[in-house]
């Protein structure tokens, strides 16, 4: 089959390249040599015979190219498909500053998905500047210092942690992982792994609920009447699929975890004193009538301290007029939680604000230290959180 087709092809050549030498044929007979449709069905015949005997893939689809007898020549193609590959525009053409204004606009999620694409493209999705704003704009009012501080020290123990594993090899093995091993591991954090110590990793692990930081929670225990216009430190952990907060309260005194906190029951601590630390009082010479206070309070000296909202009194003395109170040129101050009723032991307390200490006994609790509150919006959350009635 072989020999015929290319004893067809050369007999074909001869005969167009000599046709002046031979004998005069037909115009008719010329122009069924010369159409379309003879190569046509020629090319088809020469095909069905090819396949039959298994000839190369590149003698098939030259018929192939012959049958489809297109004025068109498979270069012109060629070229076609060149301009249009030519025309197509790569992400990474785009000018830098261009490029970075896409990324802006891009949602956490779309850079998430934007990184794995190279390695060009990862390193610019993963850059600090762009997950500043994410950070702030979903978790600014949770991370305060303390939770960065957690934050460090989480990375720390993660490469306290890769390096005790390393120190594992011993031998032959220990000095071949000190040769390869740093490569093997620098290619694998390329690759897989984020910069622990960038904001996009500490935005993850936010997320995944991978990372508890630490922050304090309103009315605690769901609103139990015990914790009622209180604040207490906790460790938390984030839920996305109900977009609530796991919290584990100190652990001492009574353990407790709870579940299913909004965001509208946490804030950042607002002052970097530890929850079994004193808070050293800056304000007390400030103190008078109808301020809004936060005090430290713990049931007894092995809890740790919550922080409860109050009011400035009057004192016993004062006829309550504006014009004629002199309670703020008192040494002592009267302490109000009106969320209790009048004559409960919870309802008022008094301290010394030239000597001021941490005061109580076992029965009433310890008073700590003392926040005045100056800020609109923070009285405005503890007046939200109050109760429609006193309790008991």
């Amino acid at each position: 089959m072989l020999f015929l087709l290319i004893s067809c092809f050369s007999f074909s050549f001869i005969l167009l390249s000599n046709k002046s030498s031979l004998s005069p044929m037909k115009s008719s007979e010329w122009r069924l040599l010369l159409s379309s449709c003879f190569w046509k069905d020629l090319s088809s015949w020469l095909q069905k015979g090819i396949s039959f005997y298994q000839v190369p893939m590149i003698i098939k689809k030259k018929m192939m190219m012959m049958s489809l007898g297109s004025s068109k020549k498979p270069e012109n193609n060629v070229r076609v498909e060149e301009e249009d590959e030519k025309k197509k525009i790569c992400l990474l053409d785009l000018p830098e500053l261009t490029l970075e204004c896409i990324l802006e606009k891009l949602s956490p999620d779309g850079l998430c998905n934007m990184s794995a694409v190279c390695s060009s493209l990862r390193n610019m999705c993963t850059s600090d500047h762009l997950w500043k704003k994410h950070m702030k704009h979903k978790w600014g009012r949770l991370i305060g210092d303390a939770a960065y501080r957690e934050w460090q020290w989480h990375i720390a123990s993660k490469k306290r942690e890769t390096l005790i594993n390393q120190t594992k090899h011993n031998g032959f093995f220990r000095s071949l992982y000190g040769l390869i091993g740093p490569k093997l591991d620098q290619k694998t954090t390329t690759a897989t792994c984020l910069p622990d110590d960038s904001i996009m990793a500490c935005y993850v692990s936010l997320e995944s609920g991978k990372f508890w930081f630490p922050a304090q929670v309103y009315n605690r225990e769901n609103g139990n009447i015990g914790f009622m216009l209180s604040c207490y430190d906790a460790q938390l952990s984030y839920d996305s699929r109900t977009d609530t907060f796991l919290a584990r309260y100190s652990p001492h005194g009574r353990r407790t975890i709870e579940e299913n906190i909004a965001w509208d029951r946490l804030r950042a601590p607002p002052i970097d004193t530890p929850a079994h630390v004193l808070h050293i009082s800056d304000s007390l010479n400030d103190l008078k009538p109808s301020d809004h206070i936060e005090i430290q309070w713990r049931r007894n000296k092995e809890f740790p301290y919550g922080w409860w909202y109050g009011v400035v009194g009057h004192l016993d003395s004062c006829d309550r007029n504006e014009n004629h109170c002199r309670c703020h040129y008192s040494d002592l101050v009267v302490l109000e939680f009106n969320q209790y009723p009048p004559g409960s032991r919870w309802r008022q307390t008094m301290i010394n604000r030239k000597d001021h200490r941490e005061v109580g006994n076992e029965a009433d609790g310890f008073y700590g230290g003392i926040r005045k509150l100056y800020k609109v919006k923070e009285i405005s959350m503890w007046k939200s959180l109050r109760p429609s009635q006193v309790h008991e």
